[in-house]
């Protein structure tokens, strides 16, 4: 490759930095960085004064860290108070998916759809202040008042539960009585969770901080590593 050329995966690299990724190269192993930051943006733009996370920035760059041979663990630092459903789970499909190693580490806020998005790495972390909104499906805008619209949201809703059921430890029906719960939040239903009591319900691994959650992932890549060598 010549000197005015540039490698593909550099070029891809540069780009997500743009979006609150980097690659950190060490003799432990390359480890990705990538923020899920502000709300989840789906299918409609958000005003310019939002902090958003773009599903179609990350879906194709967790695709390349999976296919790279240059990335050995992701490490995902999530503050989002949630978003757009289908976005969310879209990027928390792929997140389960990955055979790479995986960390999350729960900073600010995990909420709404950010809890399936921490609950899909291979091990998650929050932090002790760090809180997680856990409520029903709900929809913005005009919402056709017909039985199929009920149905809908109960469907979709059940997509989250057995999400986050299946890639943690908390049972469906835990889950569920988090969601409607009352009295918790202000003209709402839905429960706030907080370090310790994320942790304890078993919707998250462990307390952690950000040397933690390296530490995490660096023990999960020299366990892959040997298990590749033998």
């Amino acid at each position: 490759m010549s000197e005015n050329q540039t490698n593909p995966n550099e070029q891809a690299y540069e780009f997500a930095e743009n979006f609150g990724a980097s690659l950190t190269r060490s003799a432990g192993g390359n480890v990705y960085t990538l923020t899920i930051i502000g709300q989840i943006e789906g299918h409609q733009v958000l005003p310019d004064t939002v902090k958003t996370t773009k599903y179609e920035h990350v879906m194709p760059l967790l695709a390349q860290i999976e296919e790279s041979e240059e990335v050995d663990g992701l490490l995902l630092l999530l503050n989002t108070v949630g978003g757009d459903i289908e976005a969310g789970l879209a990027i928390a499909e792929l997140i389960s998916g990955m055979k790479k190693p995986t960390v999350s580490l729960v900073l600010g806020g995990g909420h709404s759809i950010g809890v399936p998005l921490a609950v899909a790495a291979k091990r998650c972390m929050i932090a002790p202040t760090a809180g997680m909104t856990i409520h029903p499906v709900r929809m913005n805008g005009t919402v056709v008042g017909a039985p199929a619209t009920y149905q809908y949201f109960n469907r979709i809703q059940a997509q989250i539960v057995d999400f986050v059921a299946a890639n943690s430890k908390i049972s469906k029906k835990r889950f569920v009585d988090y969601m409607m719960a009352t009295g918790e939040l202000a003209t709402d239903v839905g429960t706030v969770l907080y370090g310790k009591e994320a942790v304890d319900c078993g919707l998250i691994e462990q307390l952690g901080s950000l040397s933690e959650a390296l530490d995490c992932l660096h023990a999960m890549i020299r366990e892959n590593r040997q298990t590749a060598e033998k």
